[in-house]
């Protein structure tokens, strides 16, 4: 899915929490809130997780403004999230952000978003195949980075924190592979100065990471290519510094 027909996804989400259609909401029996919820409940723990979503979104539906409005959203965010519905999950947590700015359980819905966006940018059977698949466009893993980083910085005592602080070292180094995807492109069509950039911006960024020998080496061969004899020796003597047993320190 390309970023324009996503956003025309996201928006299309907008208009209602559900994306369950008017038909199949009144397949859901009329049963109060409570009871609905409950069956909710029943089918998310079975993992059914599209009938969780026609249940709640009825009771989202129905009973727009009750007791337990916010808590159907919330487990609506889950059952999208599980469903795979990336598109609904997106909306409704942009929604409940906006219109919940200050509620209790803030922590979860930007700790979800990352959590659906990051599923975004995987695919079975390429990790399956063991195929990296680094020059994917890494918006999504940016937008995750992002929440993941709000749920450590305001809400440290969350739950969440800690497994956000190890995604959020995952996601870091899939951006590192993505930029050094994108600096040997532009190295094997000797675009030196645009490649020596991409190297840069790695080691600023990024490092420490695995990435960080691969750039400094690509930044000294761009530079010697370009006669920034200066910018070479720098770029020479952090490599030296911190891998010492590169080939390049000894040339």
């Amino acid at each position: 899915m390309t970023i324009k027909i996503m956003g025309l996804a996201l928006m299309l989400g907008l208009a209602g929490c559900s994306g369950t259609n008017e038909k199949e909401i009144e397949k859901v029996p009329d049963k109060s809130a409570q009871a609905l919820f409950s069956d909710a409940r029943t089918s998310l723990d079975n993992g059914l997780y599209q009938k969780a979503i026609q249940i709640l979104s009825a009771i989202d539906s129905r009973f727009p403004y009750g007791p337990i409005s916010h808590q159907v959203q919330l487990d609506l965010i889950y059952a999208y999230y599980k469903s795979g519905d990336a598109a609904q999950g997106l909306a409704l947590t942009d929604r409940f952000l906006r219109l919940n700015p200050a509620h209790v359980n803030l922590d979860y819905v930007y700790y979800m978003r990352a959590l659906i966006n990051t599923a975004t940018q995987e695919n079975l059977f390429q990790d399956l195949a063991g195929i990296d698949r680094a020059d994917r466009d890494p918006s999504a893993a940016r937008d995750a980075f992002k929440d993941l980083k709000i749920v450590l910085e305001k809400y440290p005592e969350s739950k969440y924190a800690a497994d956000a602080r190890q995604r959020m070292i995952a996601i870091k180094s899939r951006l590192a592979r993505y930029e050094l995807s994108v600096a040997r492109y532009y190295l094997k069509r000797e675009a030196y100065v645009s490649s020596a950039n991409r190297g840069k911006y790695i080691v600023e960024y990024f490092s420490p990471s695995p990435e960080t020998e691969d750039a400094l080496e690509i930044m000294i061969i761009c530079y010697d290519k370009l006669g920034l004899t200066d910018l070479r020796t720098n770029a020479k003597q952090v490599l030296a510094a911190s891998y010492p047993n590169n080939p390049l320190v000894a040339k």
